[in-house]
């Protein structure tokens, strides 16, 4: 599996990103929002239980990622097709605002190494990749536990702040001074 200090795979994906069919898919690559830091963060299946929640909980603080210059890009092994069906389907994900990347041909899942082979799916993982595309955190939970995206926000502060963060840092906390 990439970890921190890796850089990010060069990748083309379409993703989901409205539940209109006329306007619902676009590509996404390494290049898309260039500049920006960028969270990456994957699940095993559309239409399954954890998921969704994980899904519309990183939707709910997308402003705070937008408000530290960071894009969100959702990712799993389902085609855009059943992305686009479950954002129609789905109360919870249908004013998502972020993309949802299919990633179908399991390529950028492999190249992270992400990809569980025994279920053929990606594994619940998360990346935060900072401008110049060096992975800066890695988060993997078991299958059947989702994330905290509050958790994902604060290591992000701190990661943004250069400083040597305490353990439970939060933003304005004091800085450990070496």
């Amino acid at each position: 599996m990439l970890t921190v200090g890796d850089k990010f795979p060069v990748f083309s994906l379409t993703g989901v990103v409205s539940t209109d069919p006329k306007k619902a898919f676009e590509t996404f690559t390494n290049e898309s929002d260039k500049g920006k830091w960028k969270l990456f963060f994957s699940w095993p299946k559309d239409f399954t239980f954890v998921c969704p929640t994980e899904i519309a909980g990183f939707g709910k603080v997308k402003s705070d990622f937008a408000d530290r210059d960071t894009v969100i890009y959702g990712l799993s092994v389902d085609s855009e097709y059943v992305h686009l069906a479950w954002r129609q389907n789905h109360a919870d994900l249908k004013d998502l605002p972020f993309p949802m990347l299919s990633d179908i041909k399991r390529e950028l899942s492999a190249a992270l190494g992400t990809l569980d082979a025994d279920a053929g799916v990606a594994k619940r993982a998360t990346f935060l990749v900072d401008p110049e595309g060096i992975i800066r955190f890695v988060y993997v939970t078991d299958m059947s536990v989702g994330r905290n995206p509050q958790e994902v926000l604060r290591v992000l502060d701190a990661l943004q702040t250069d400083e040597l963060c305490p353990c439970n840092w939060q933003k304005g906390d004091d800085f450990i001074k070496a």
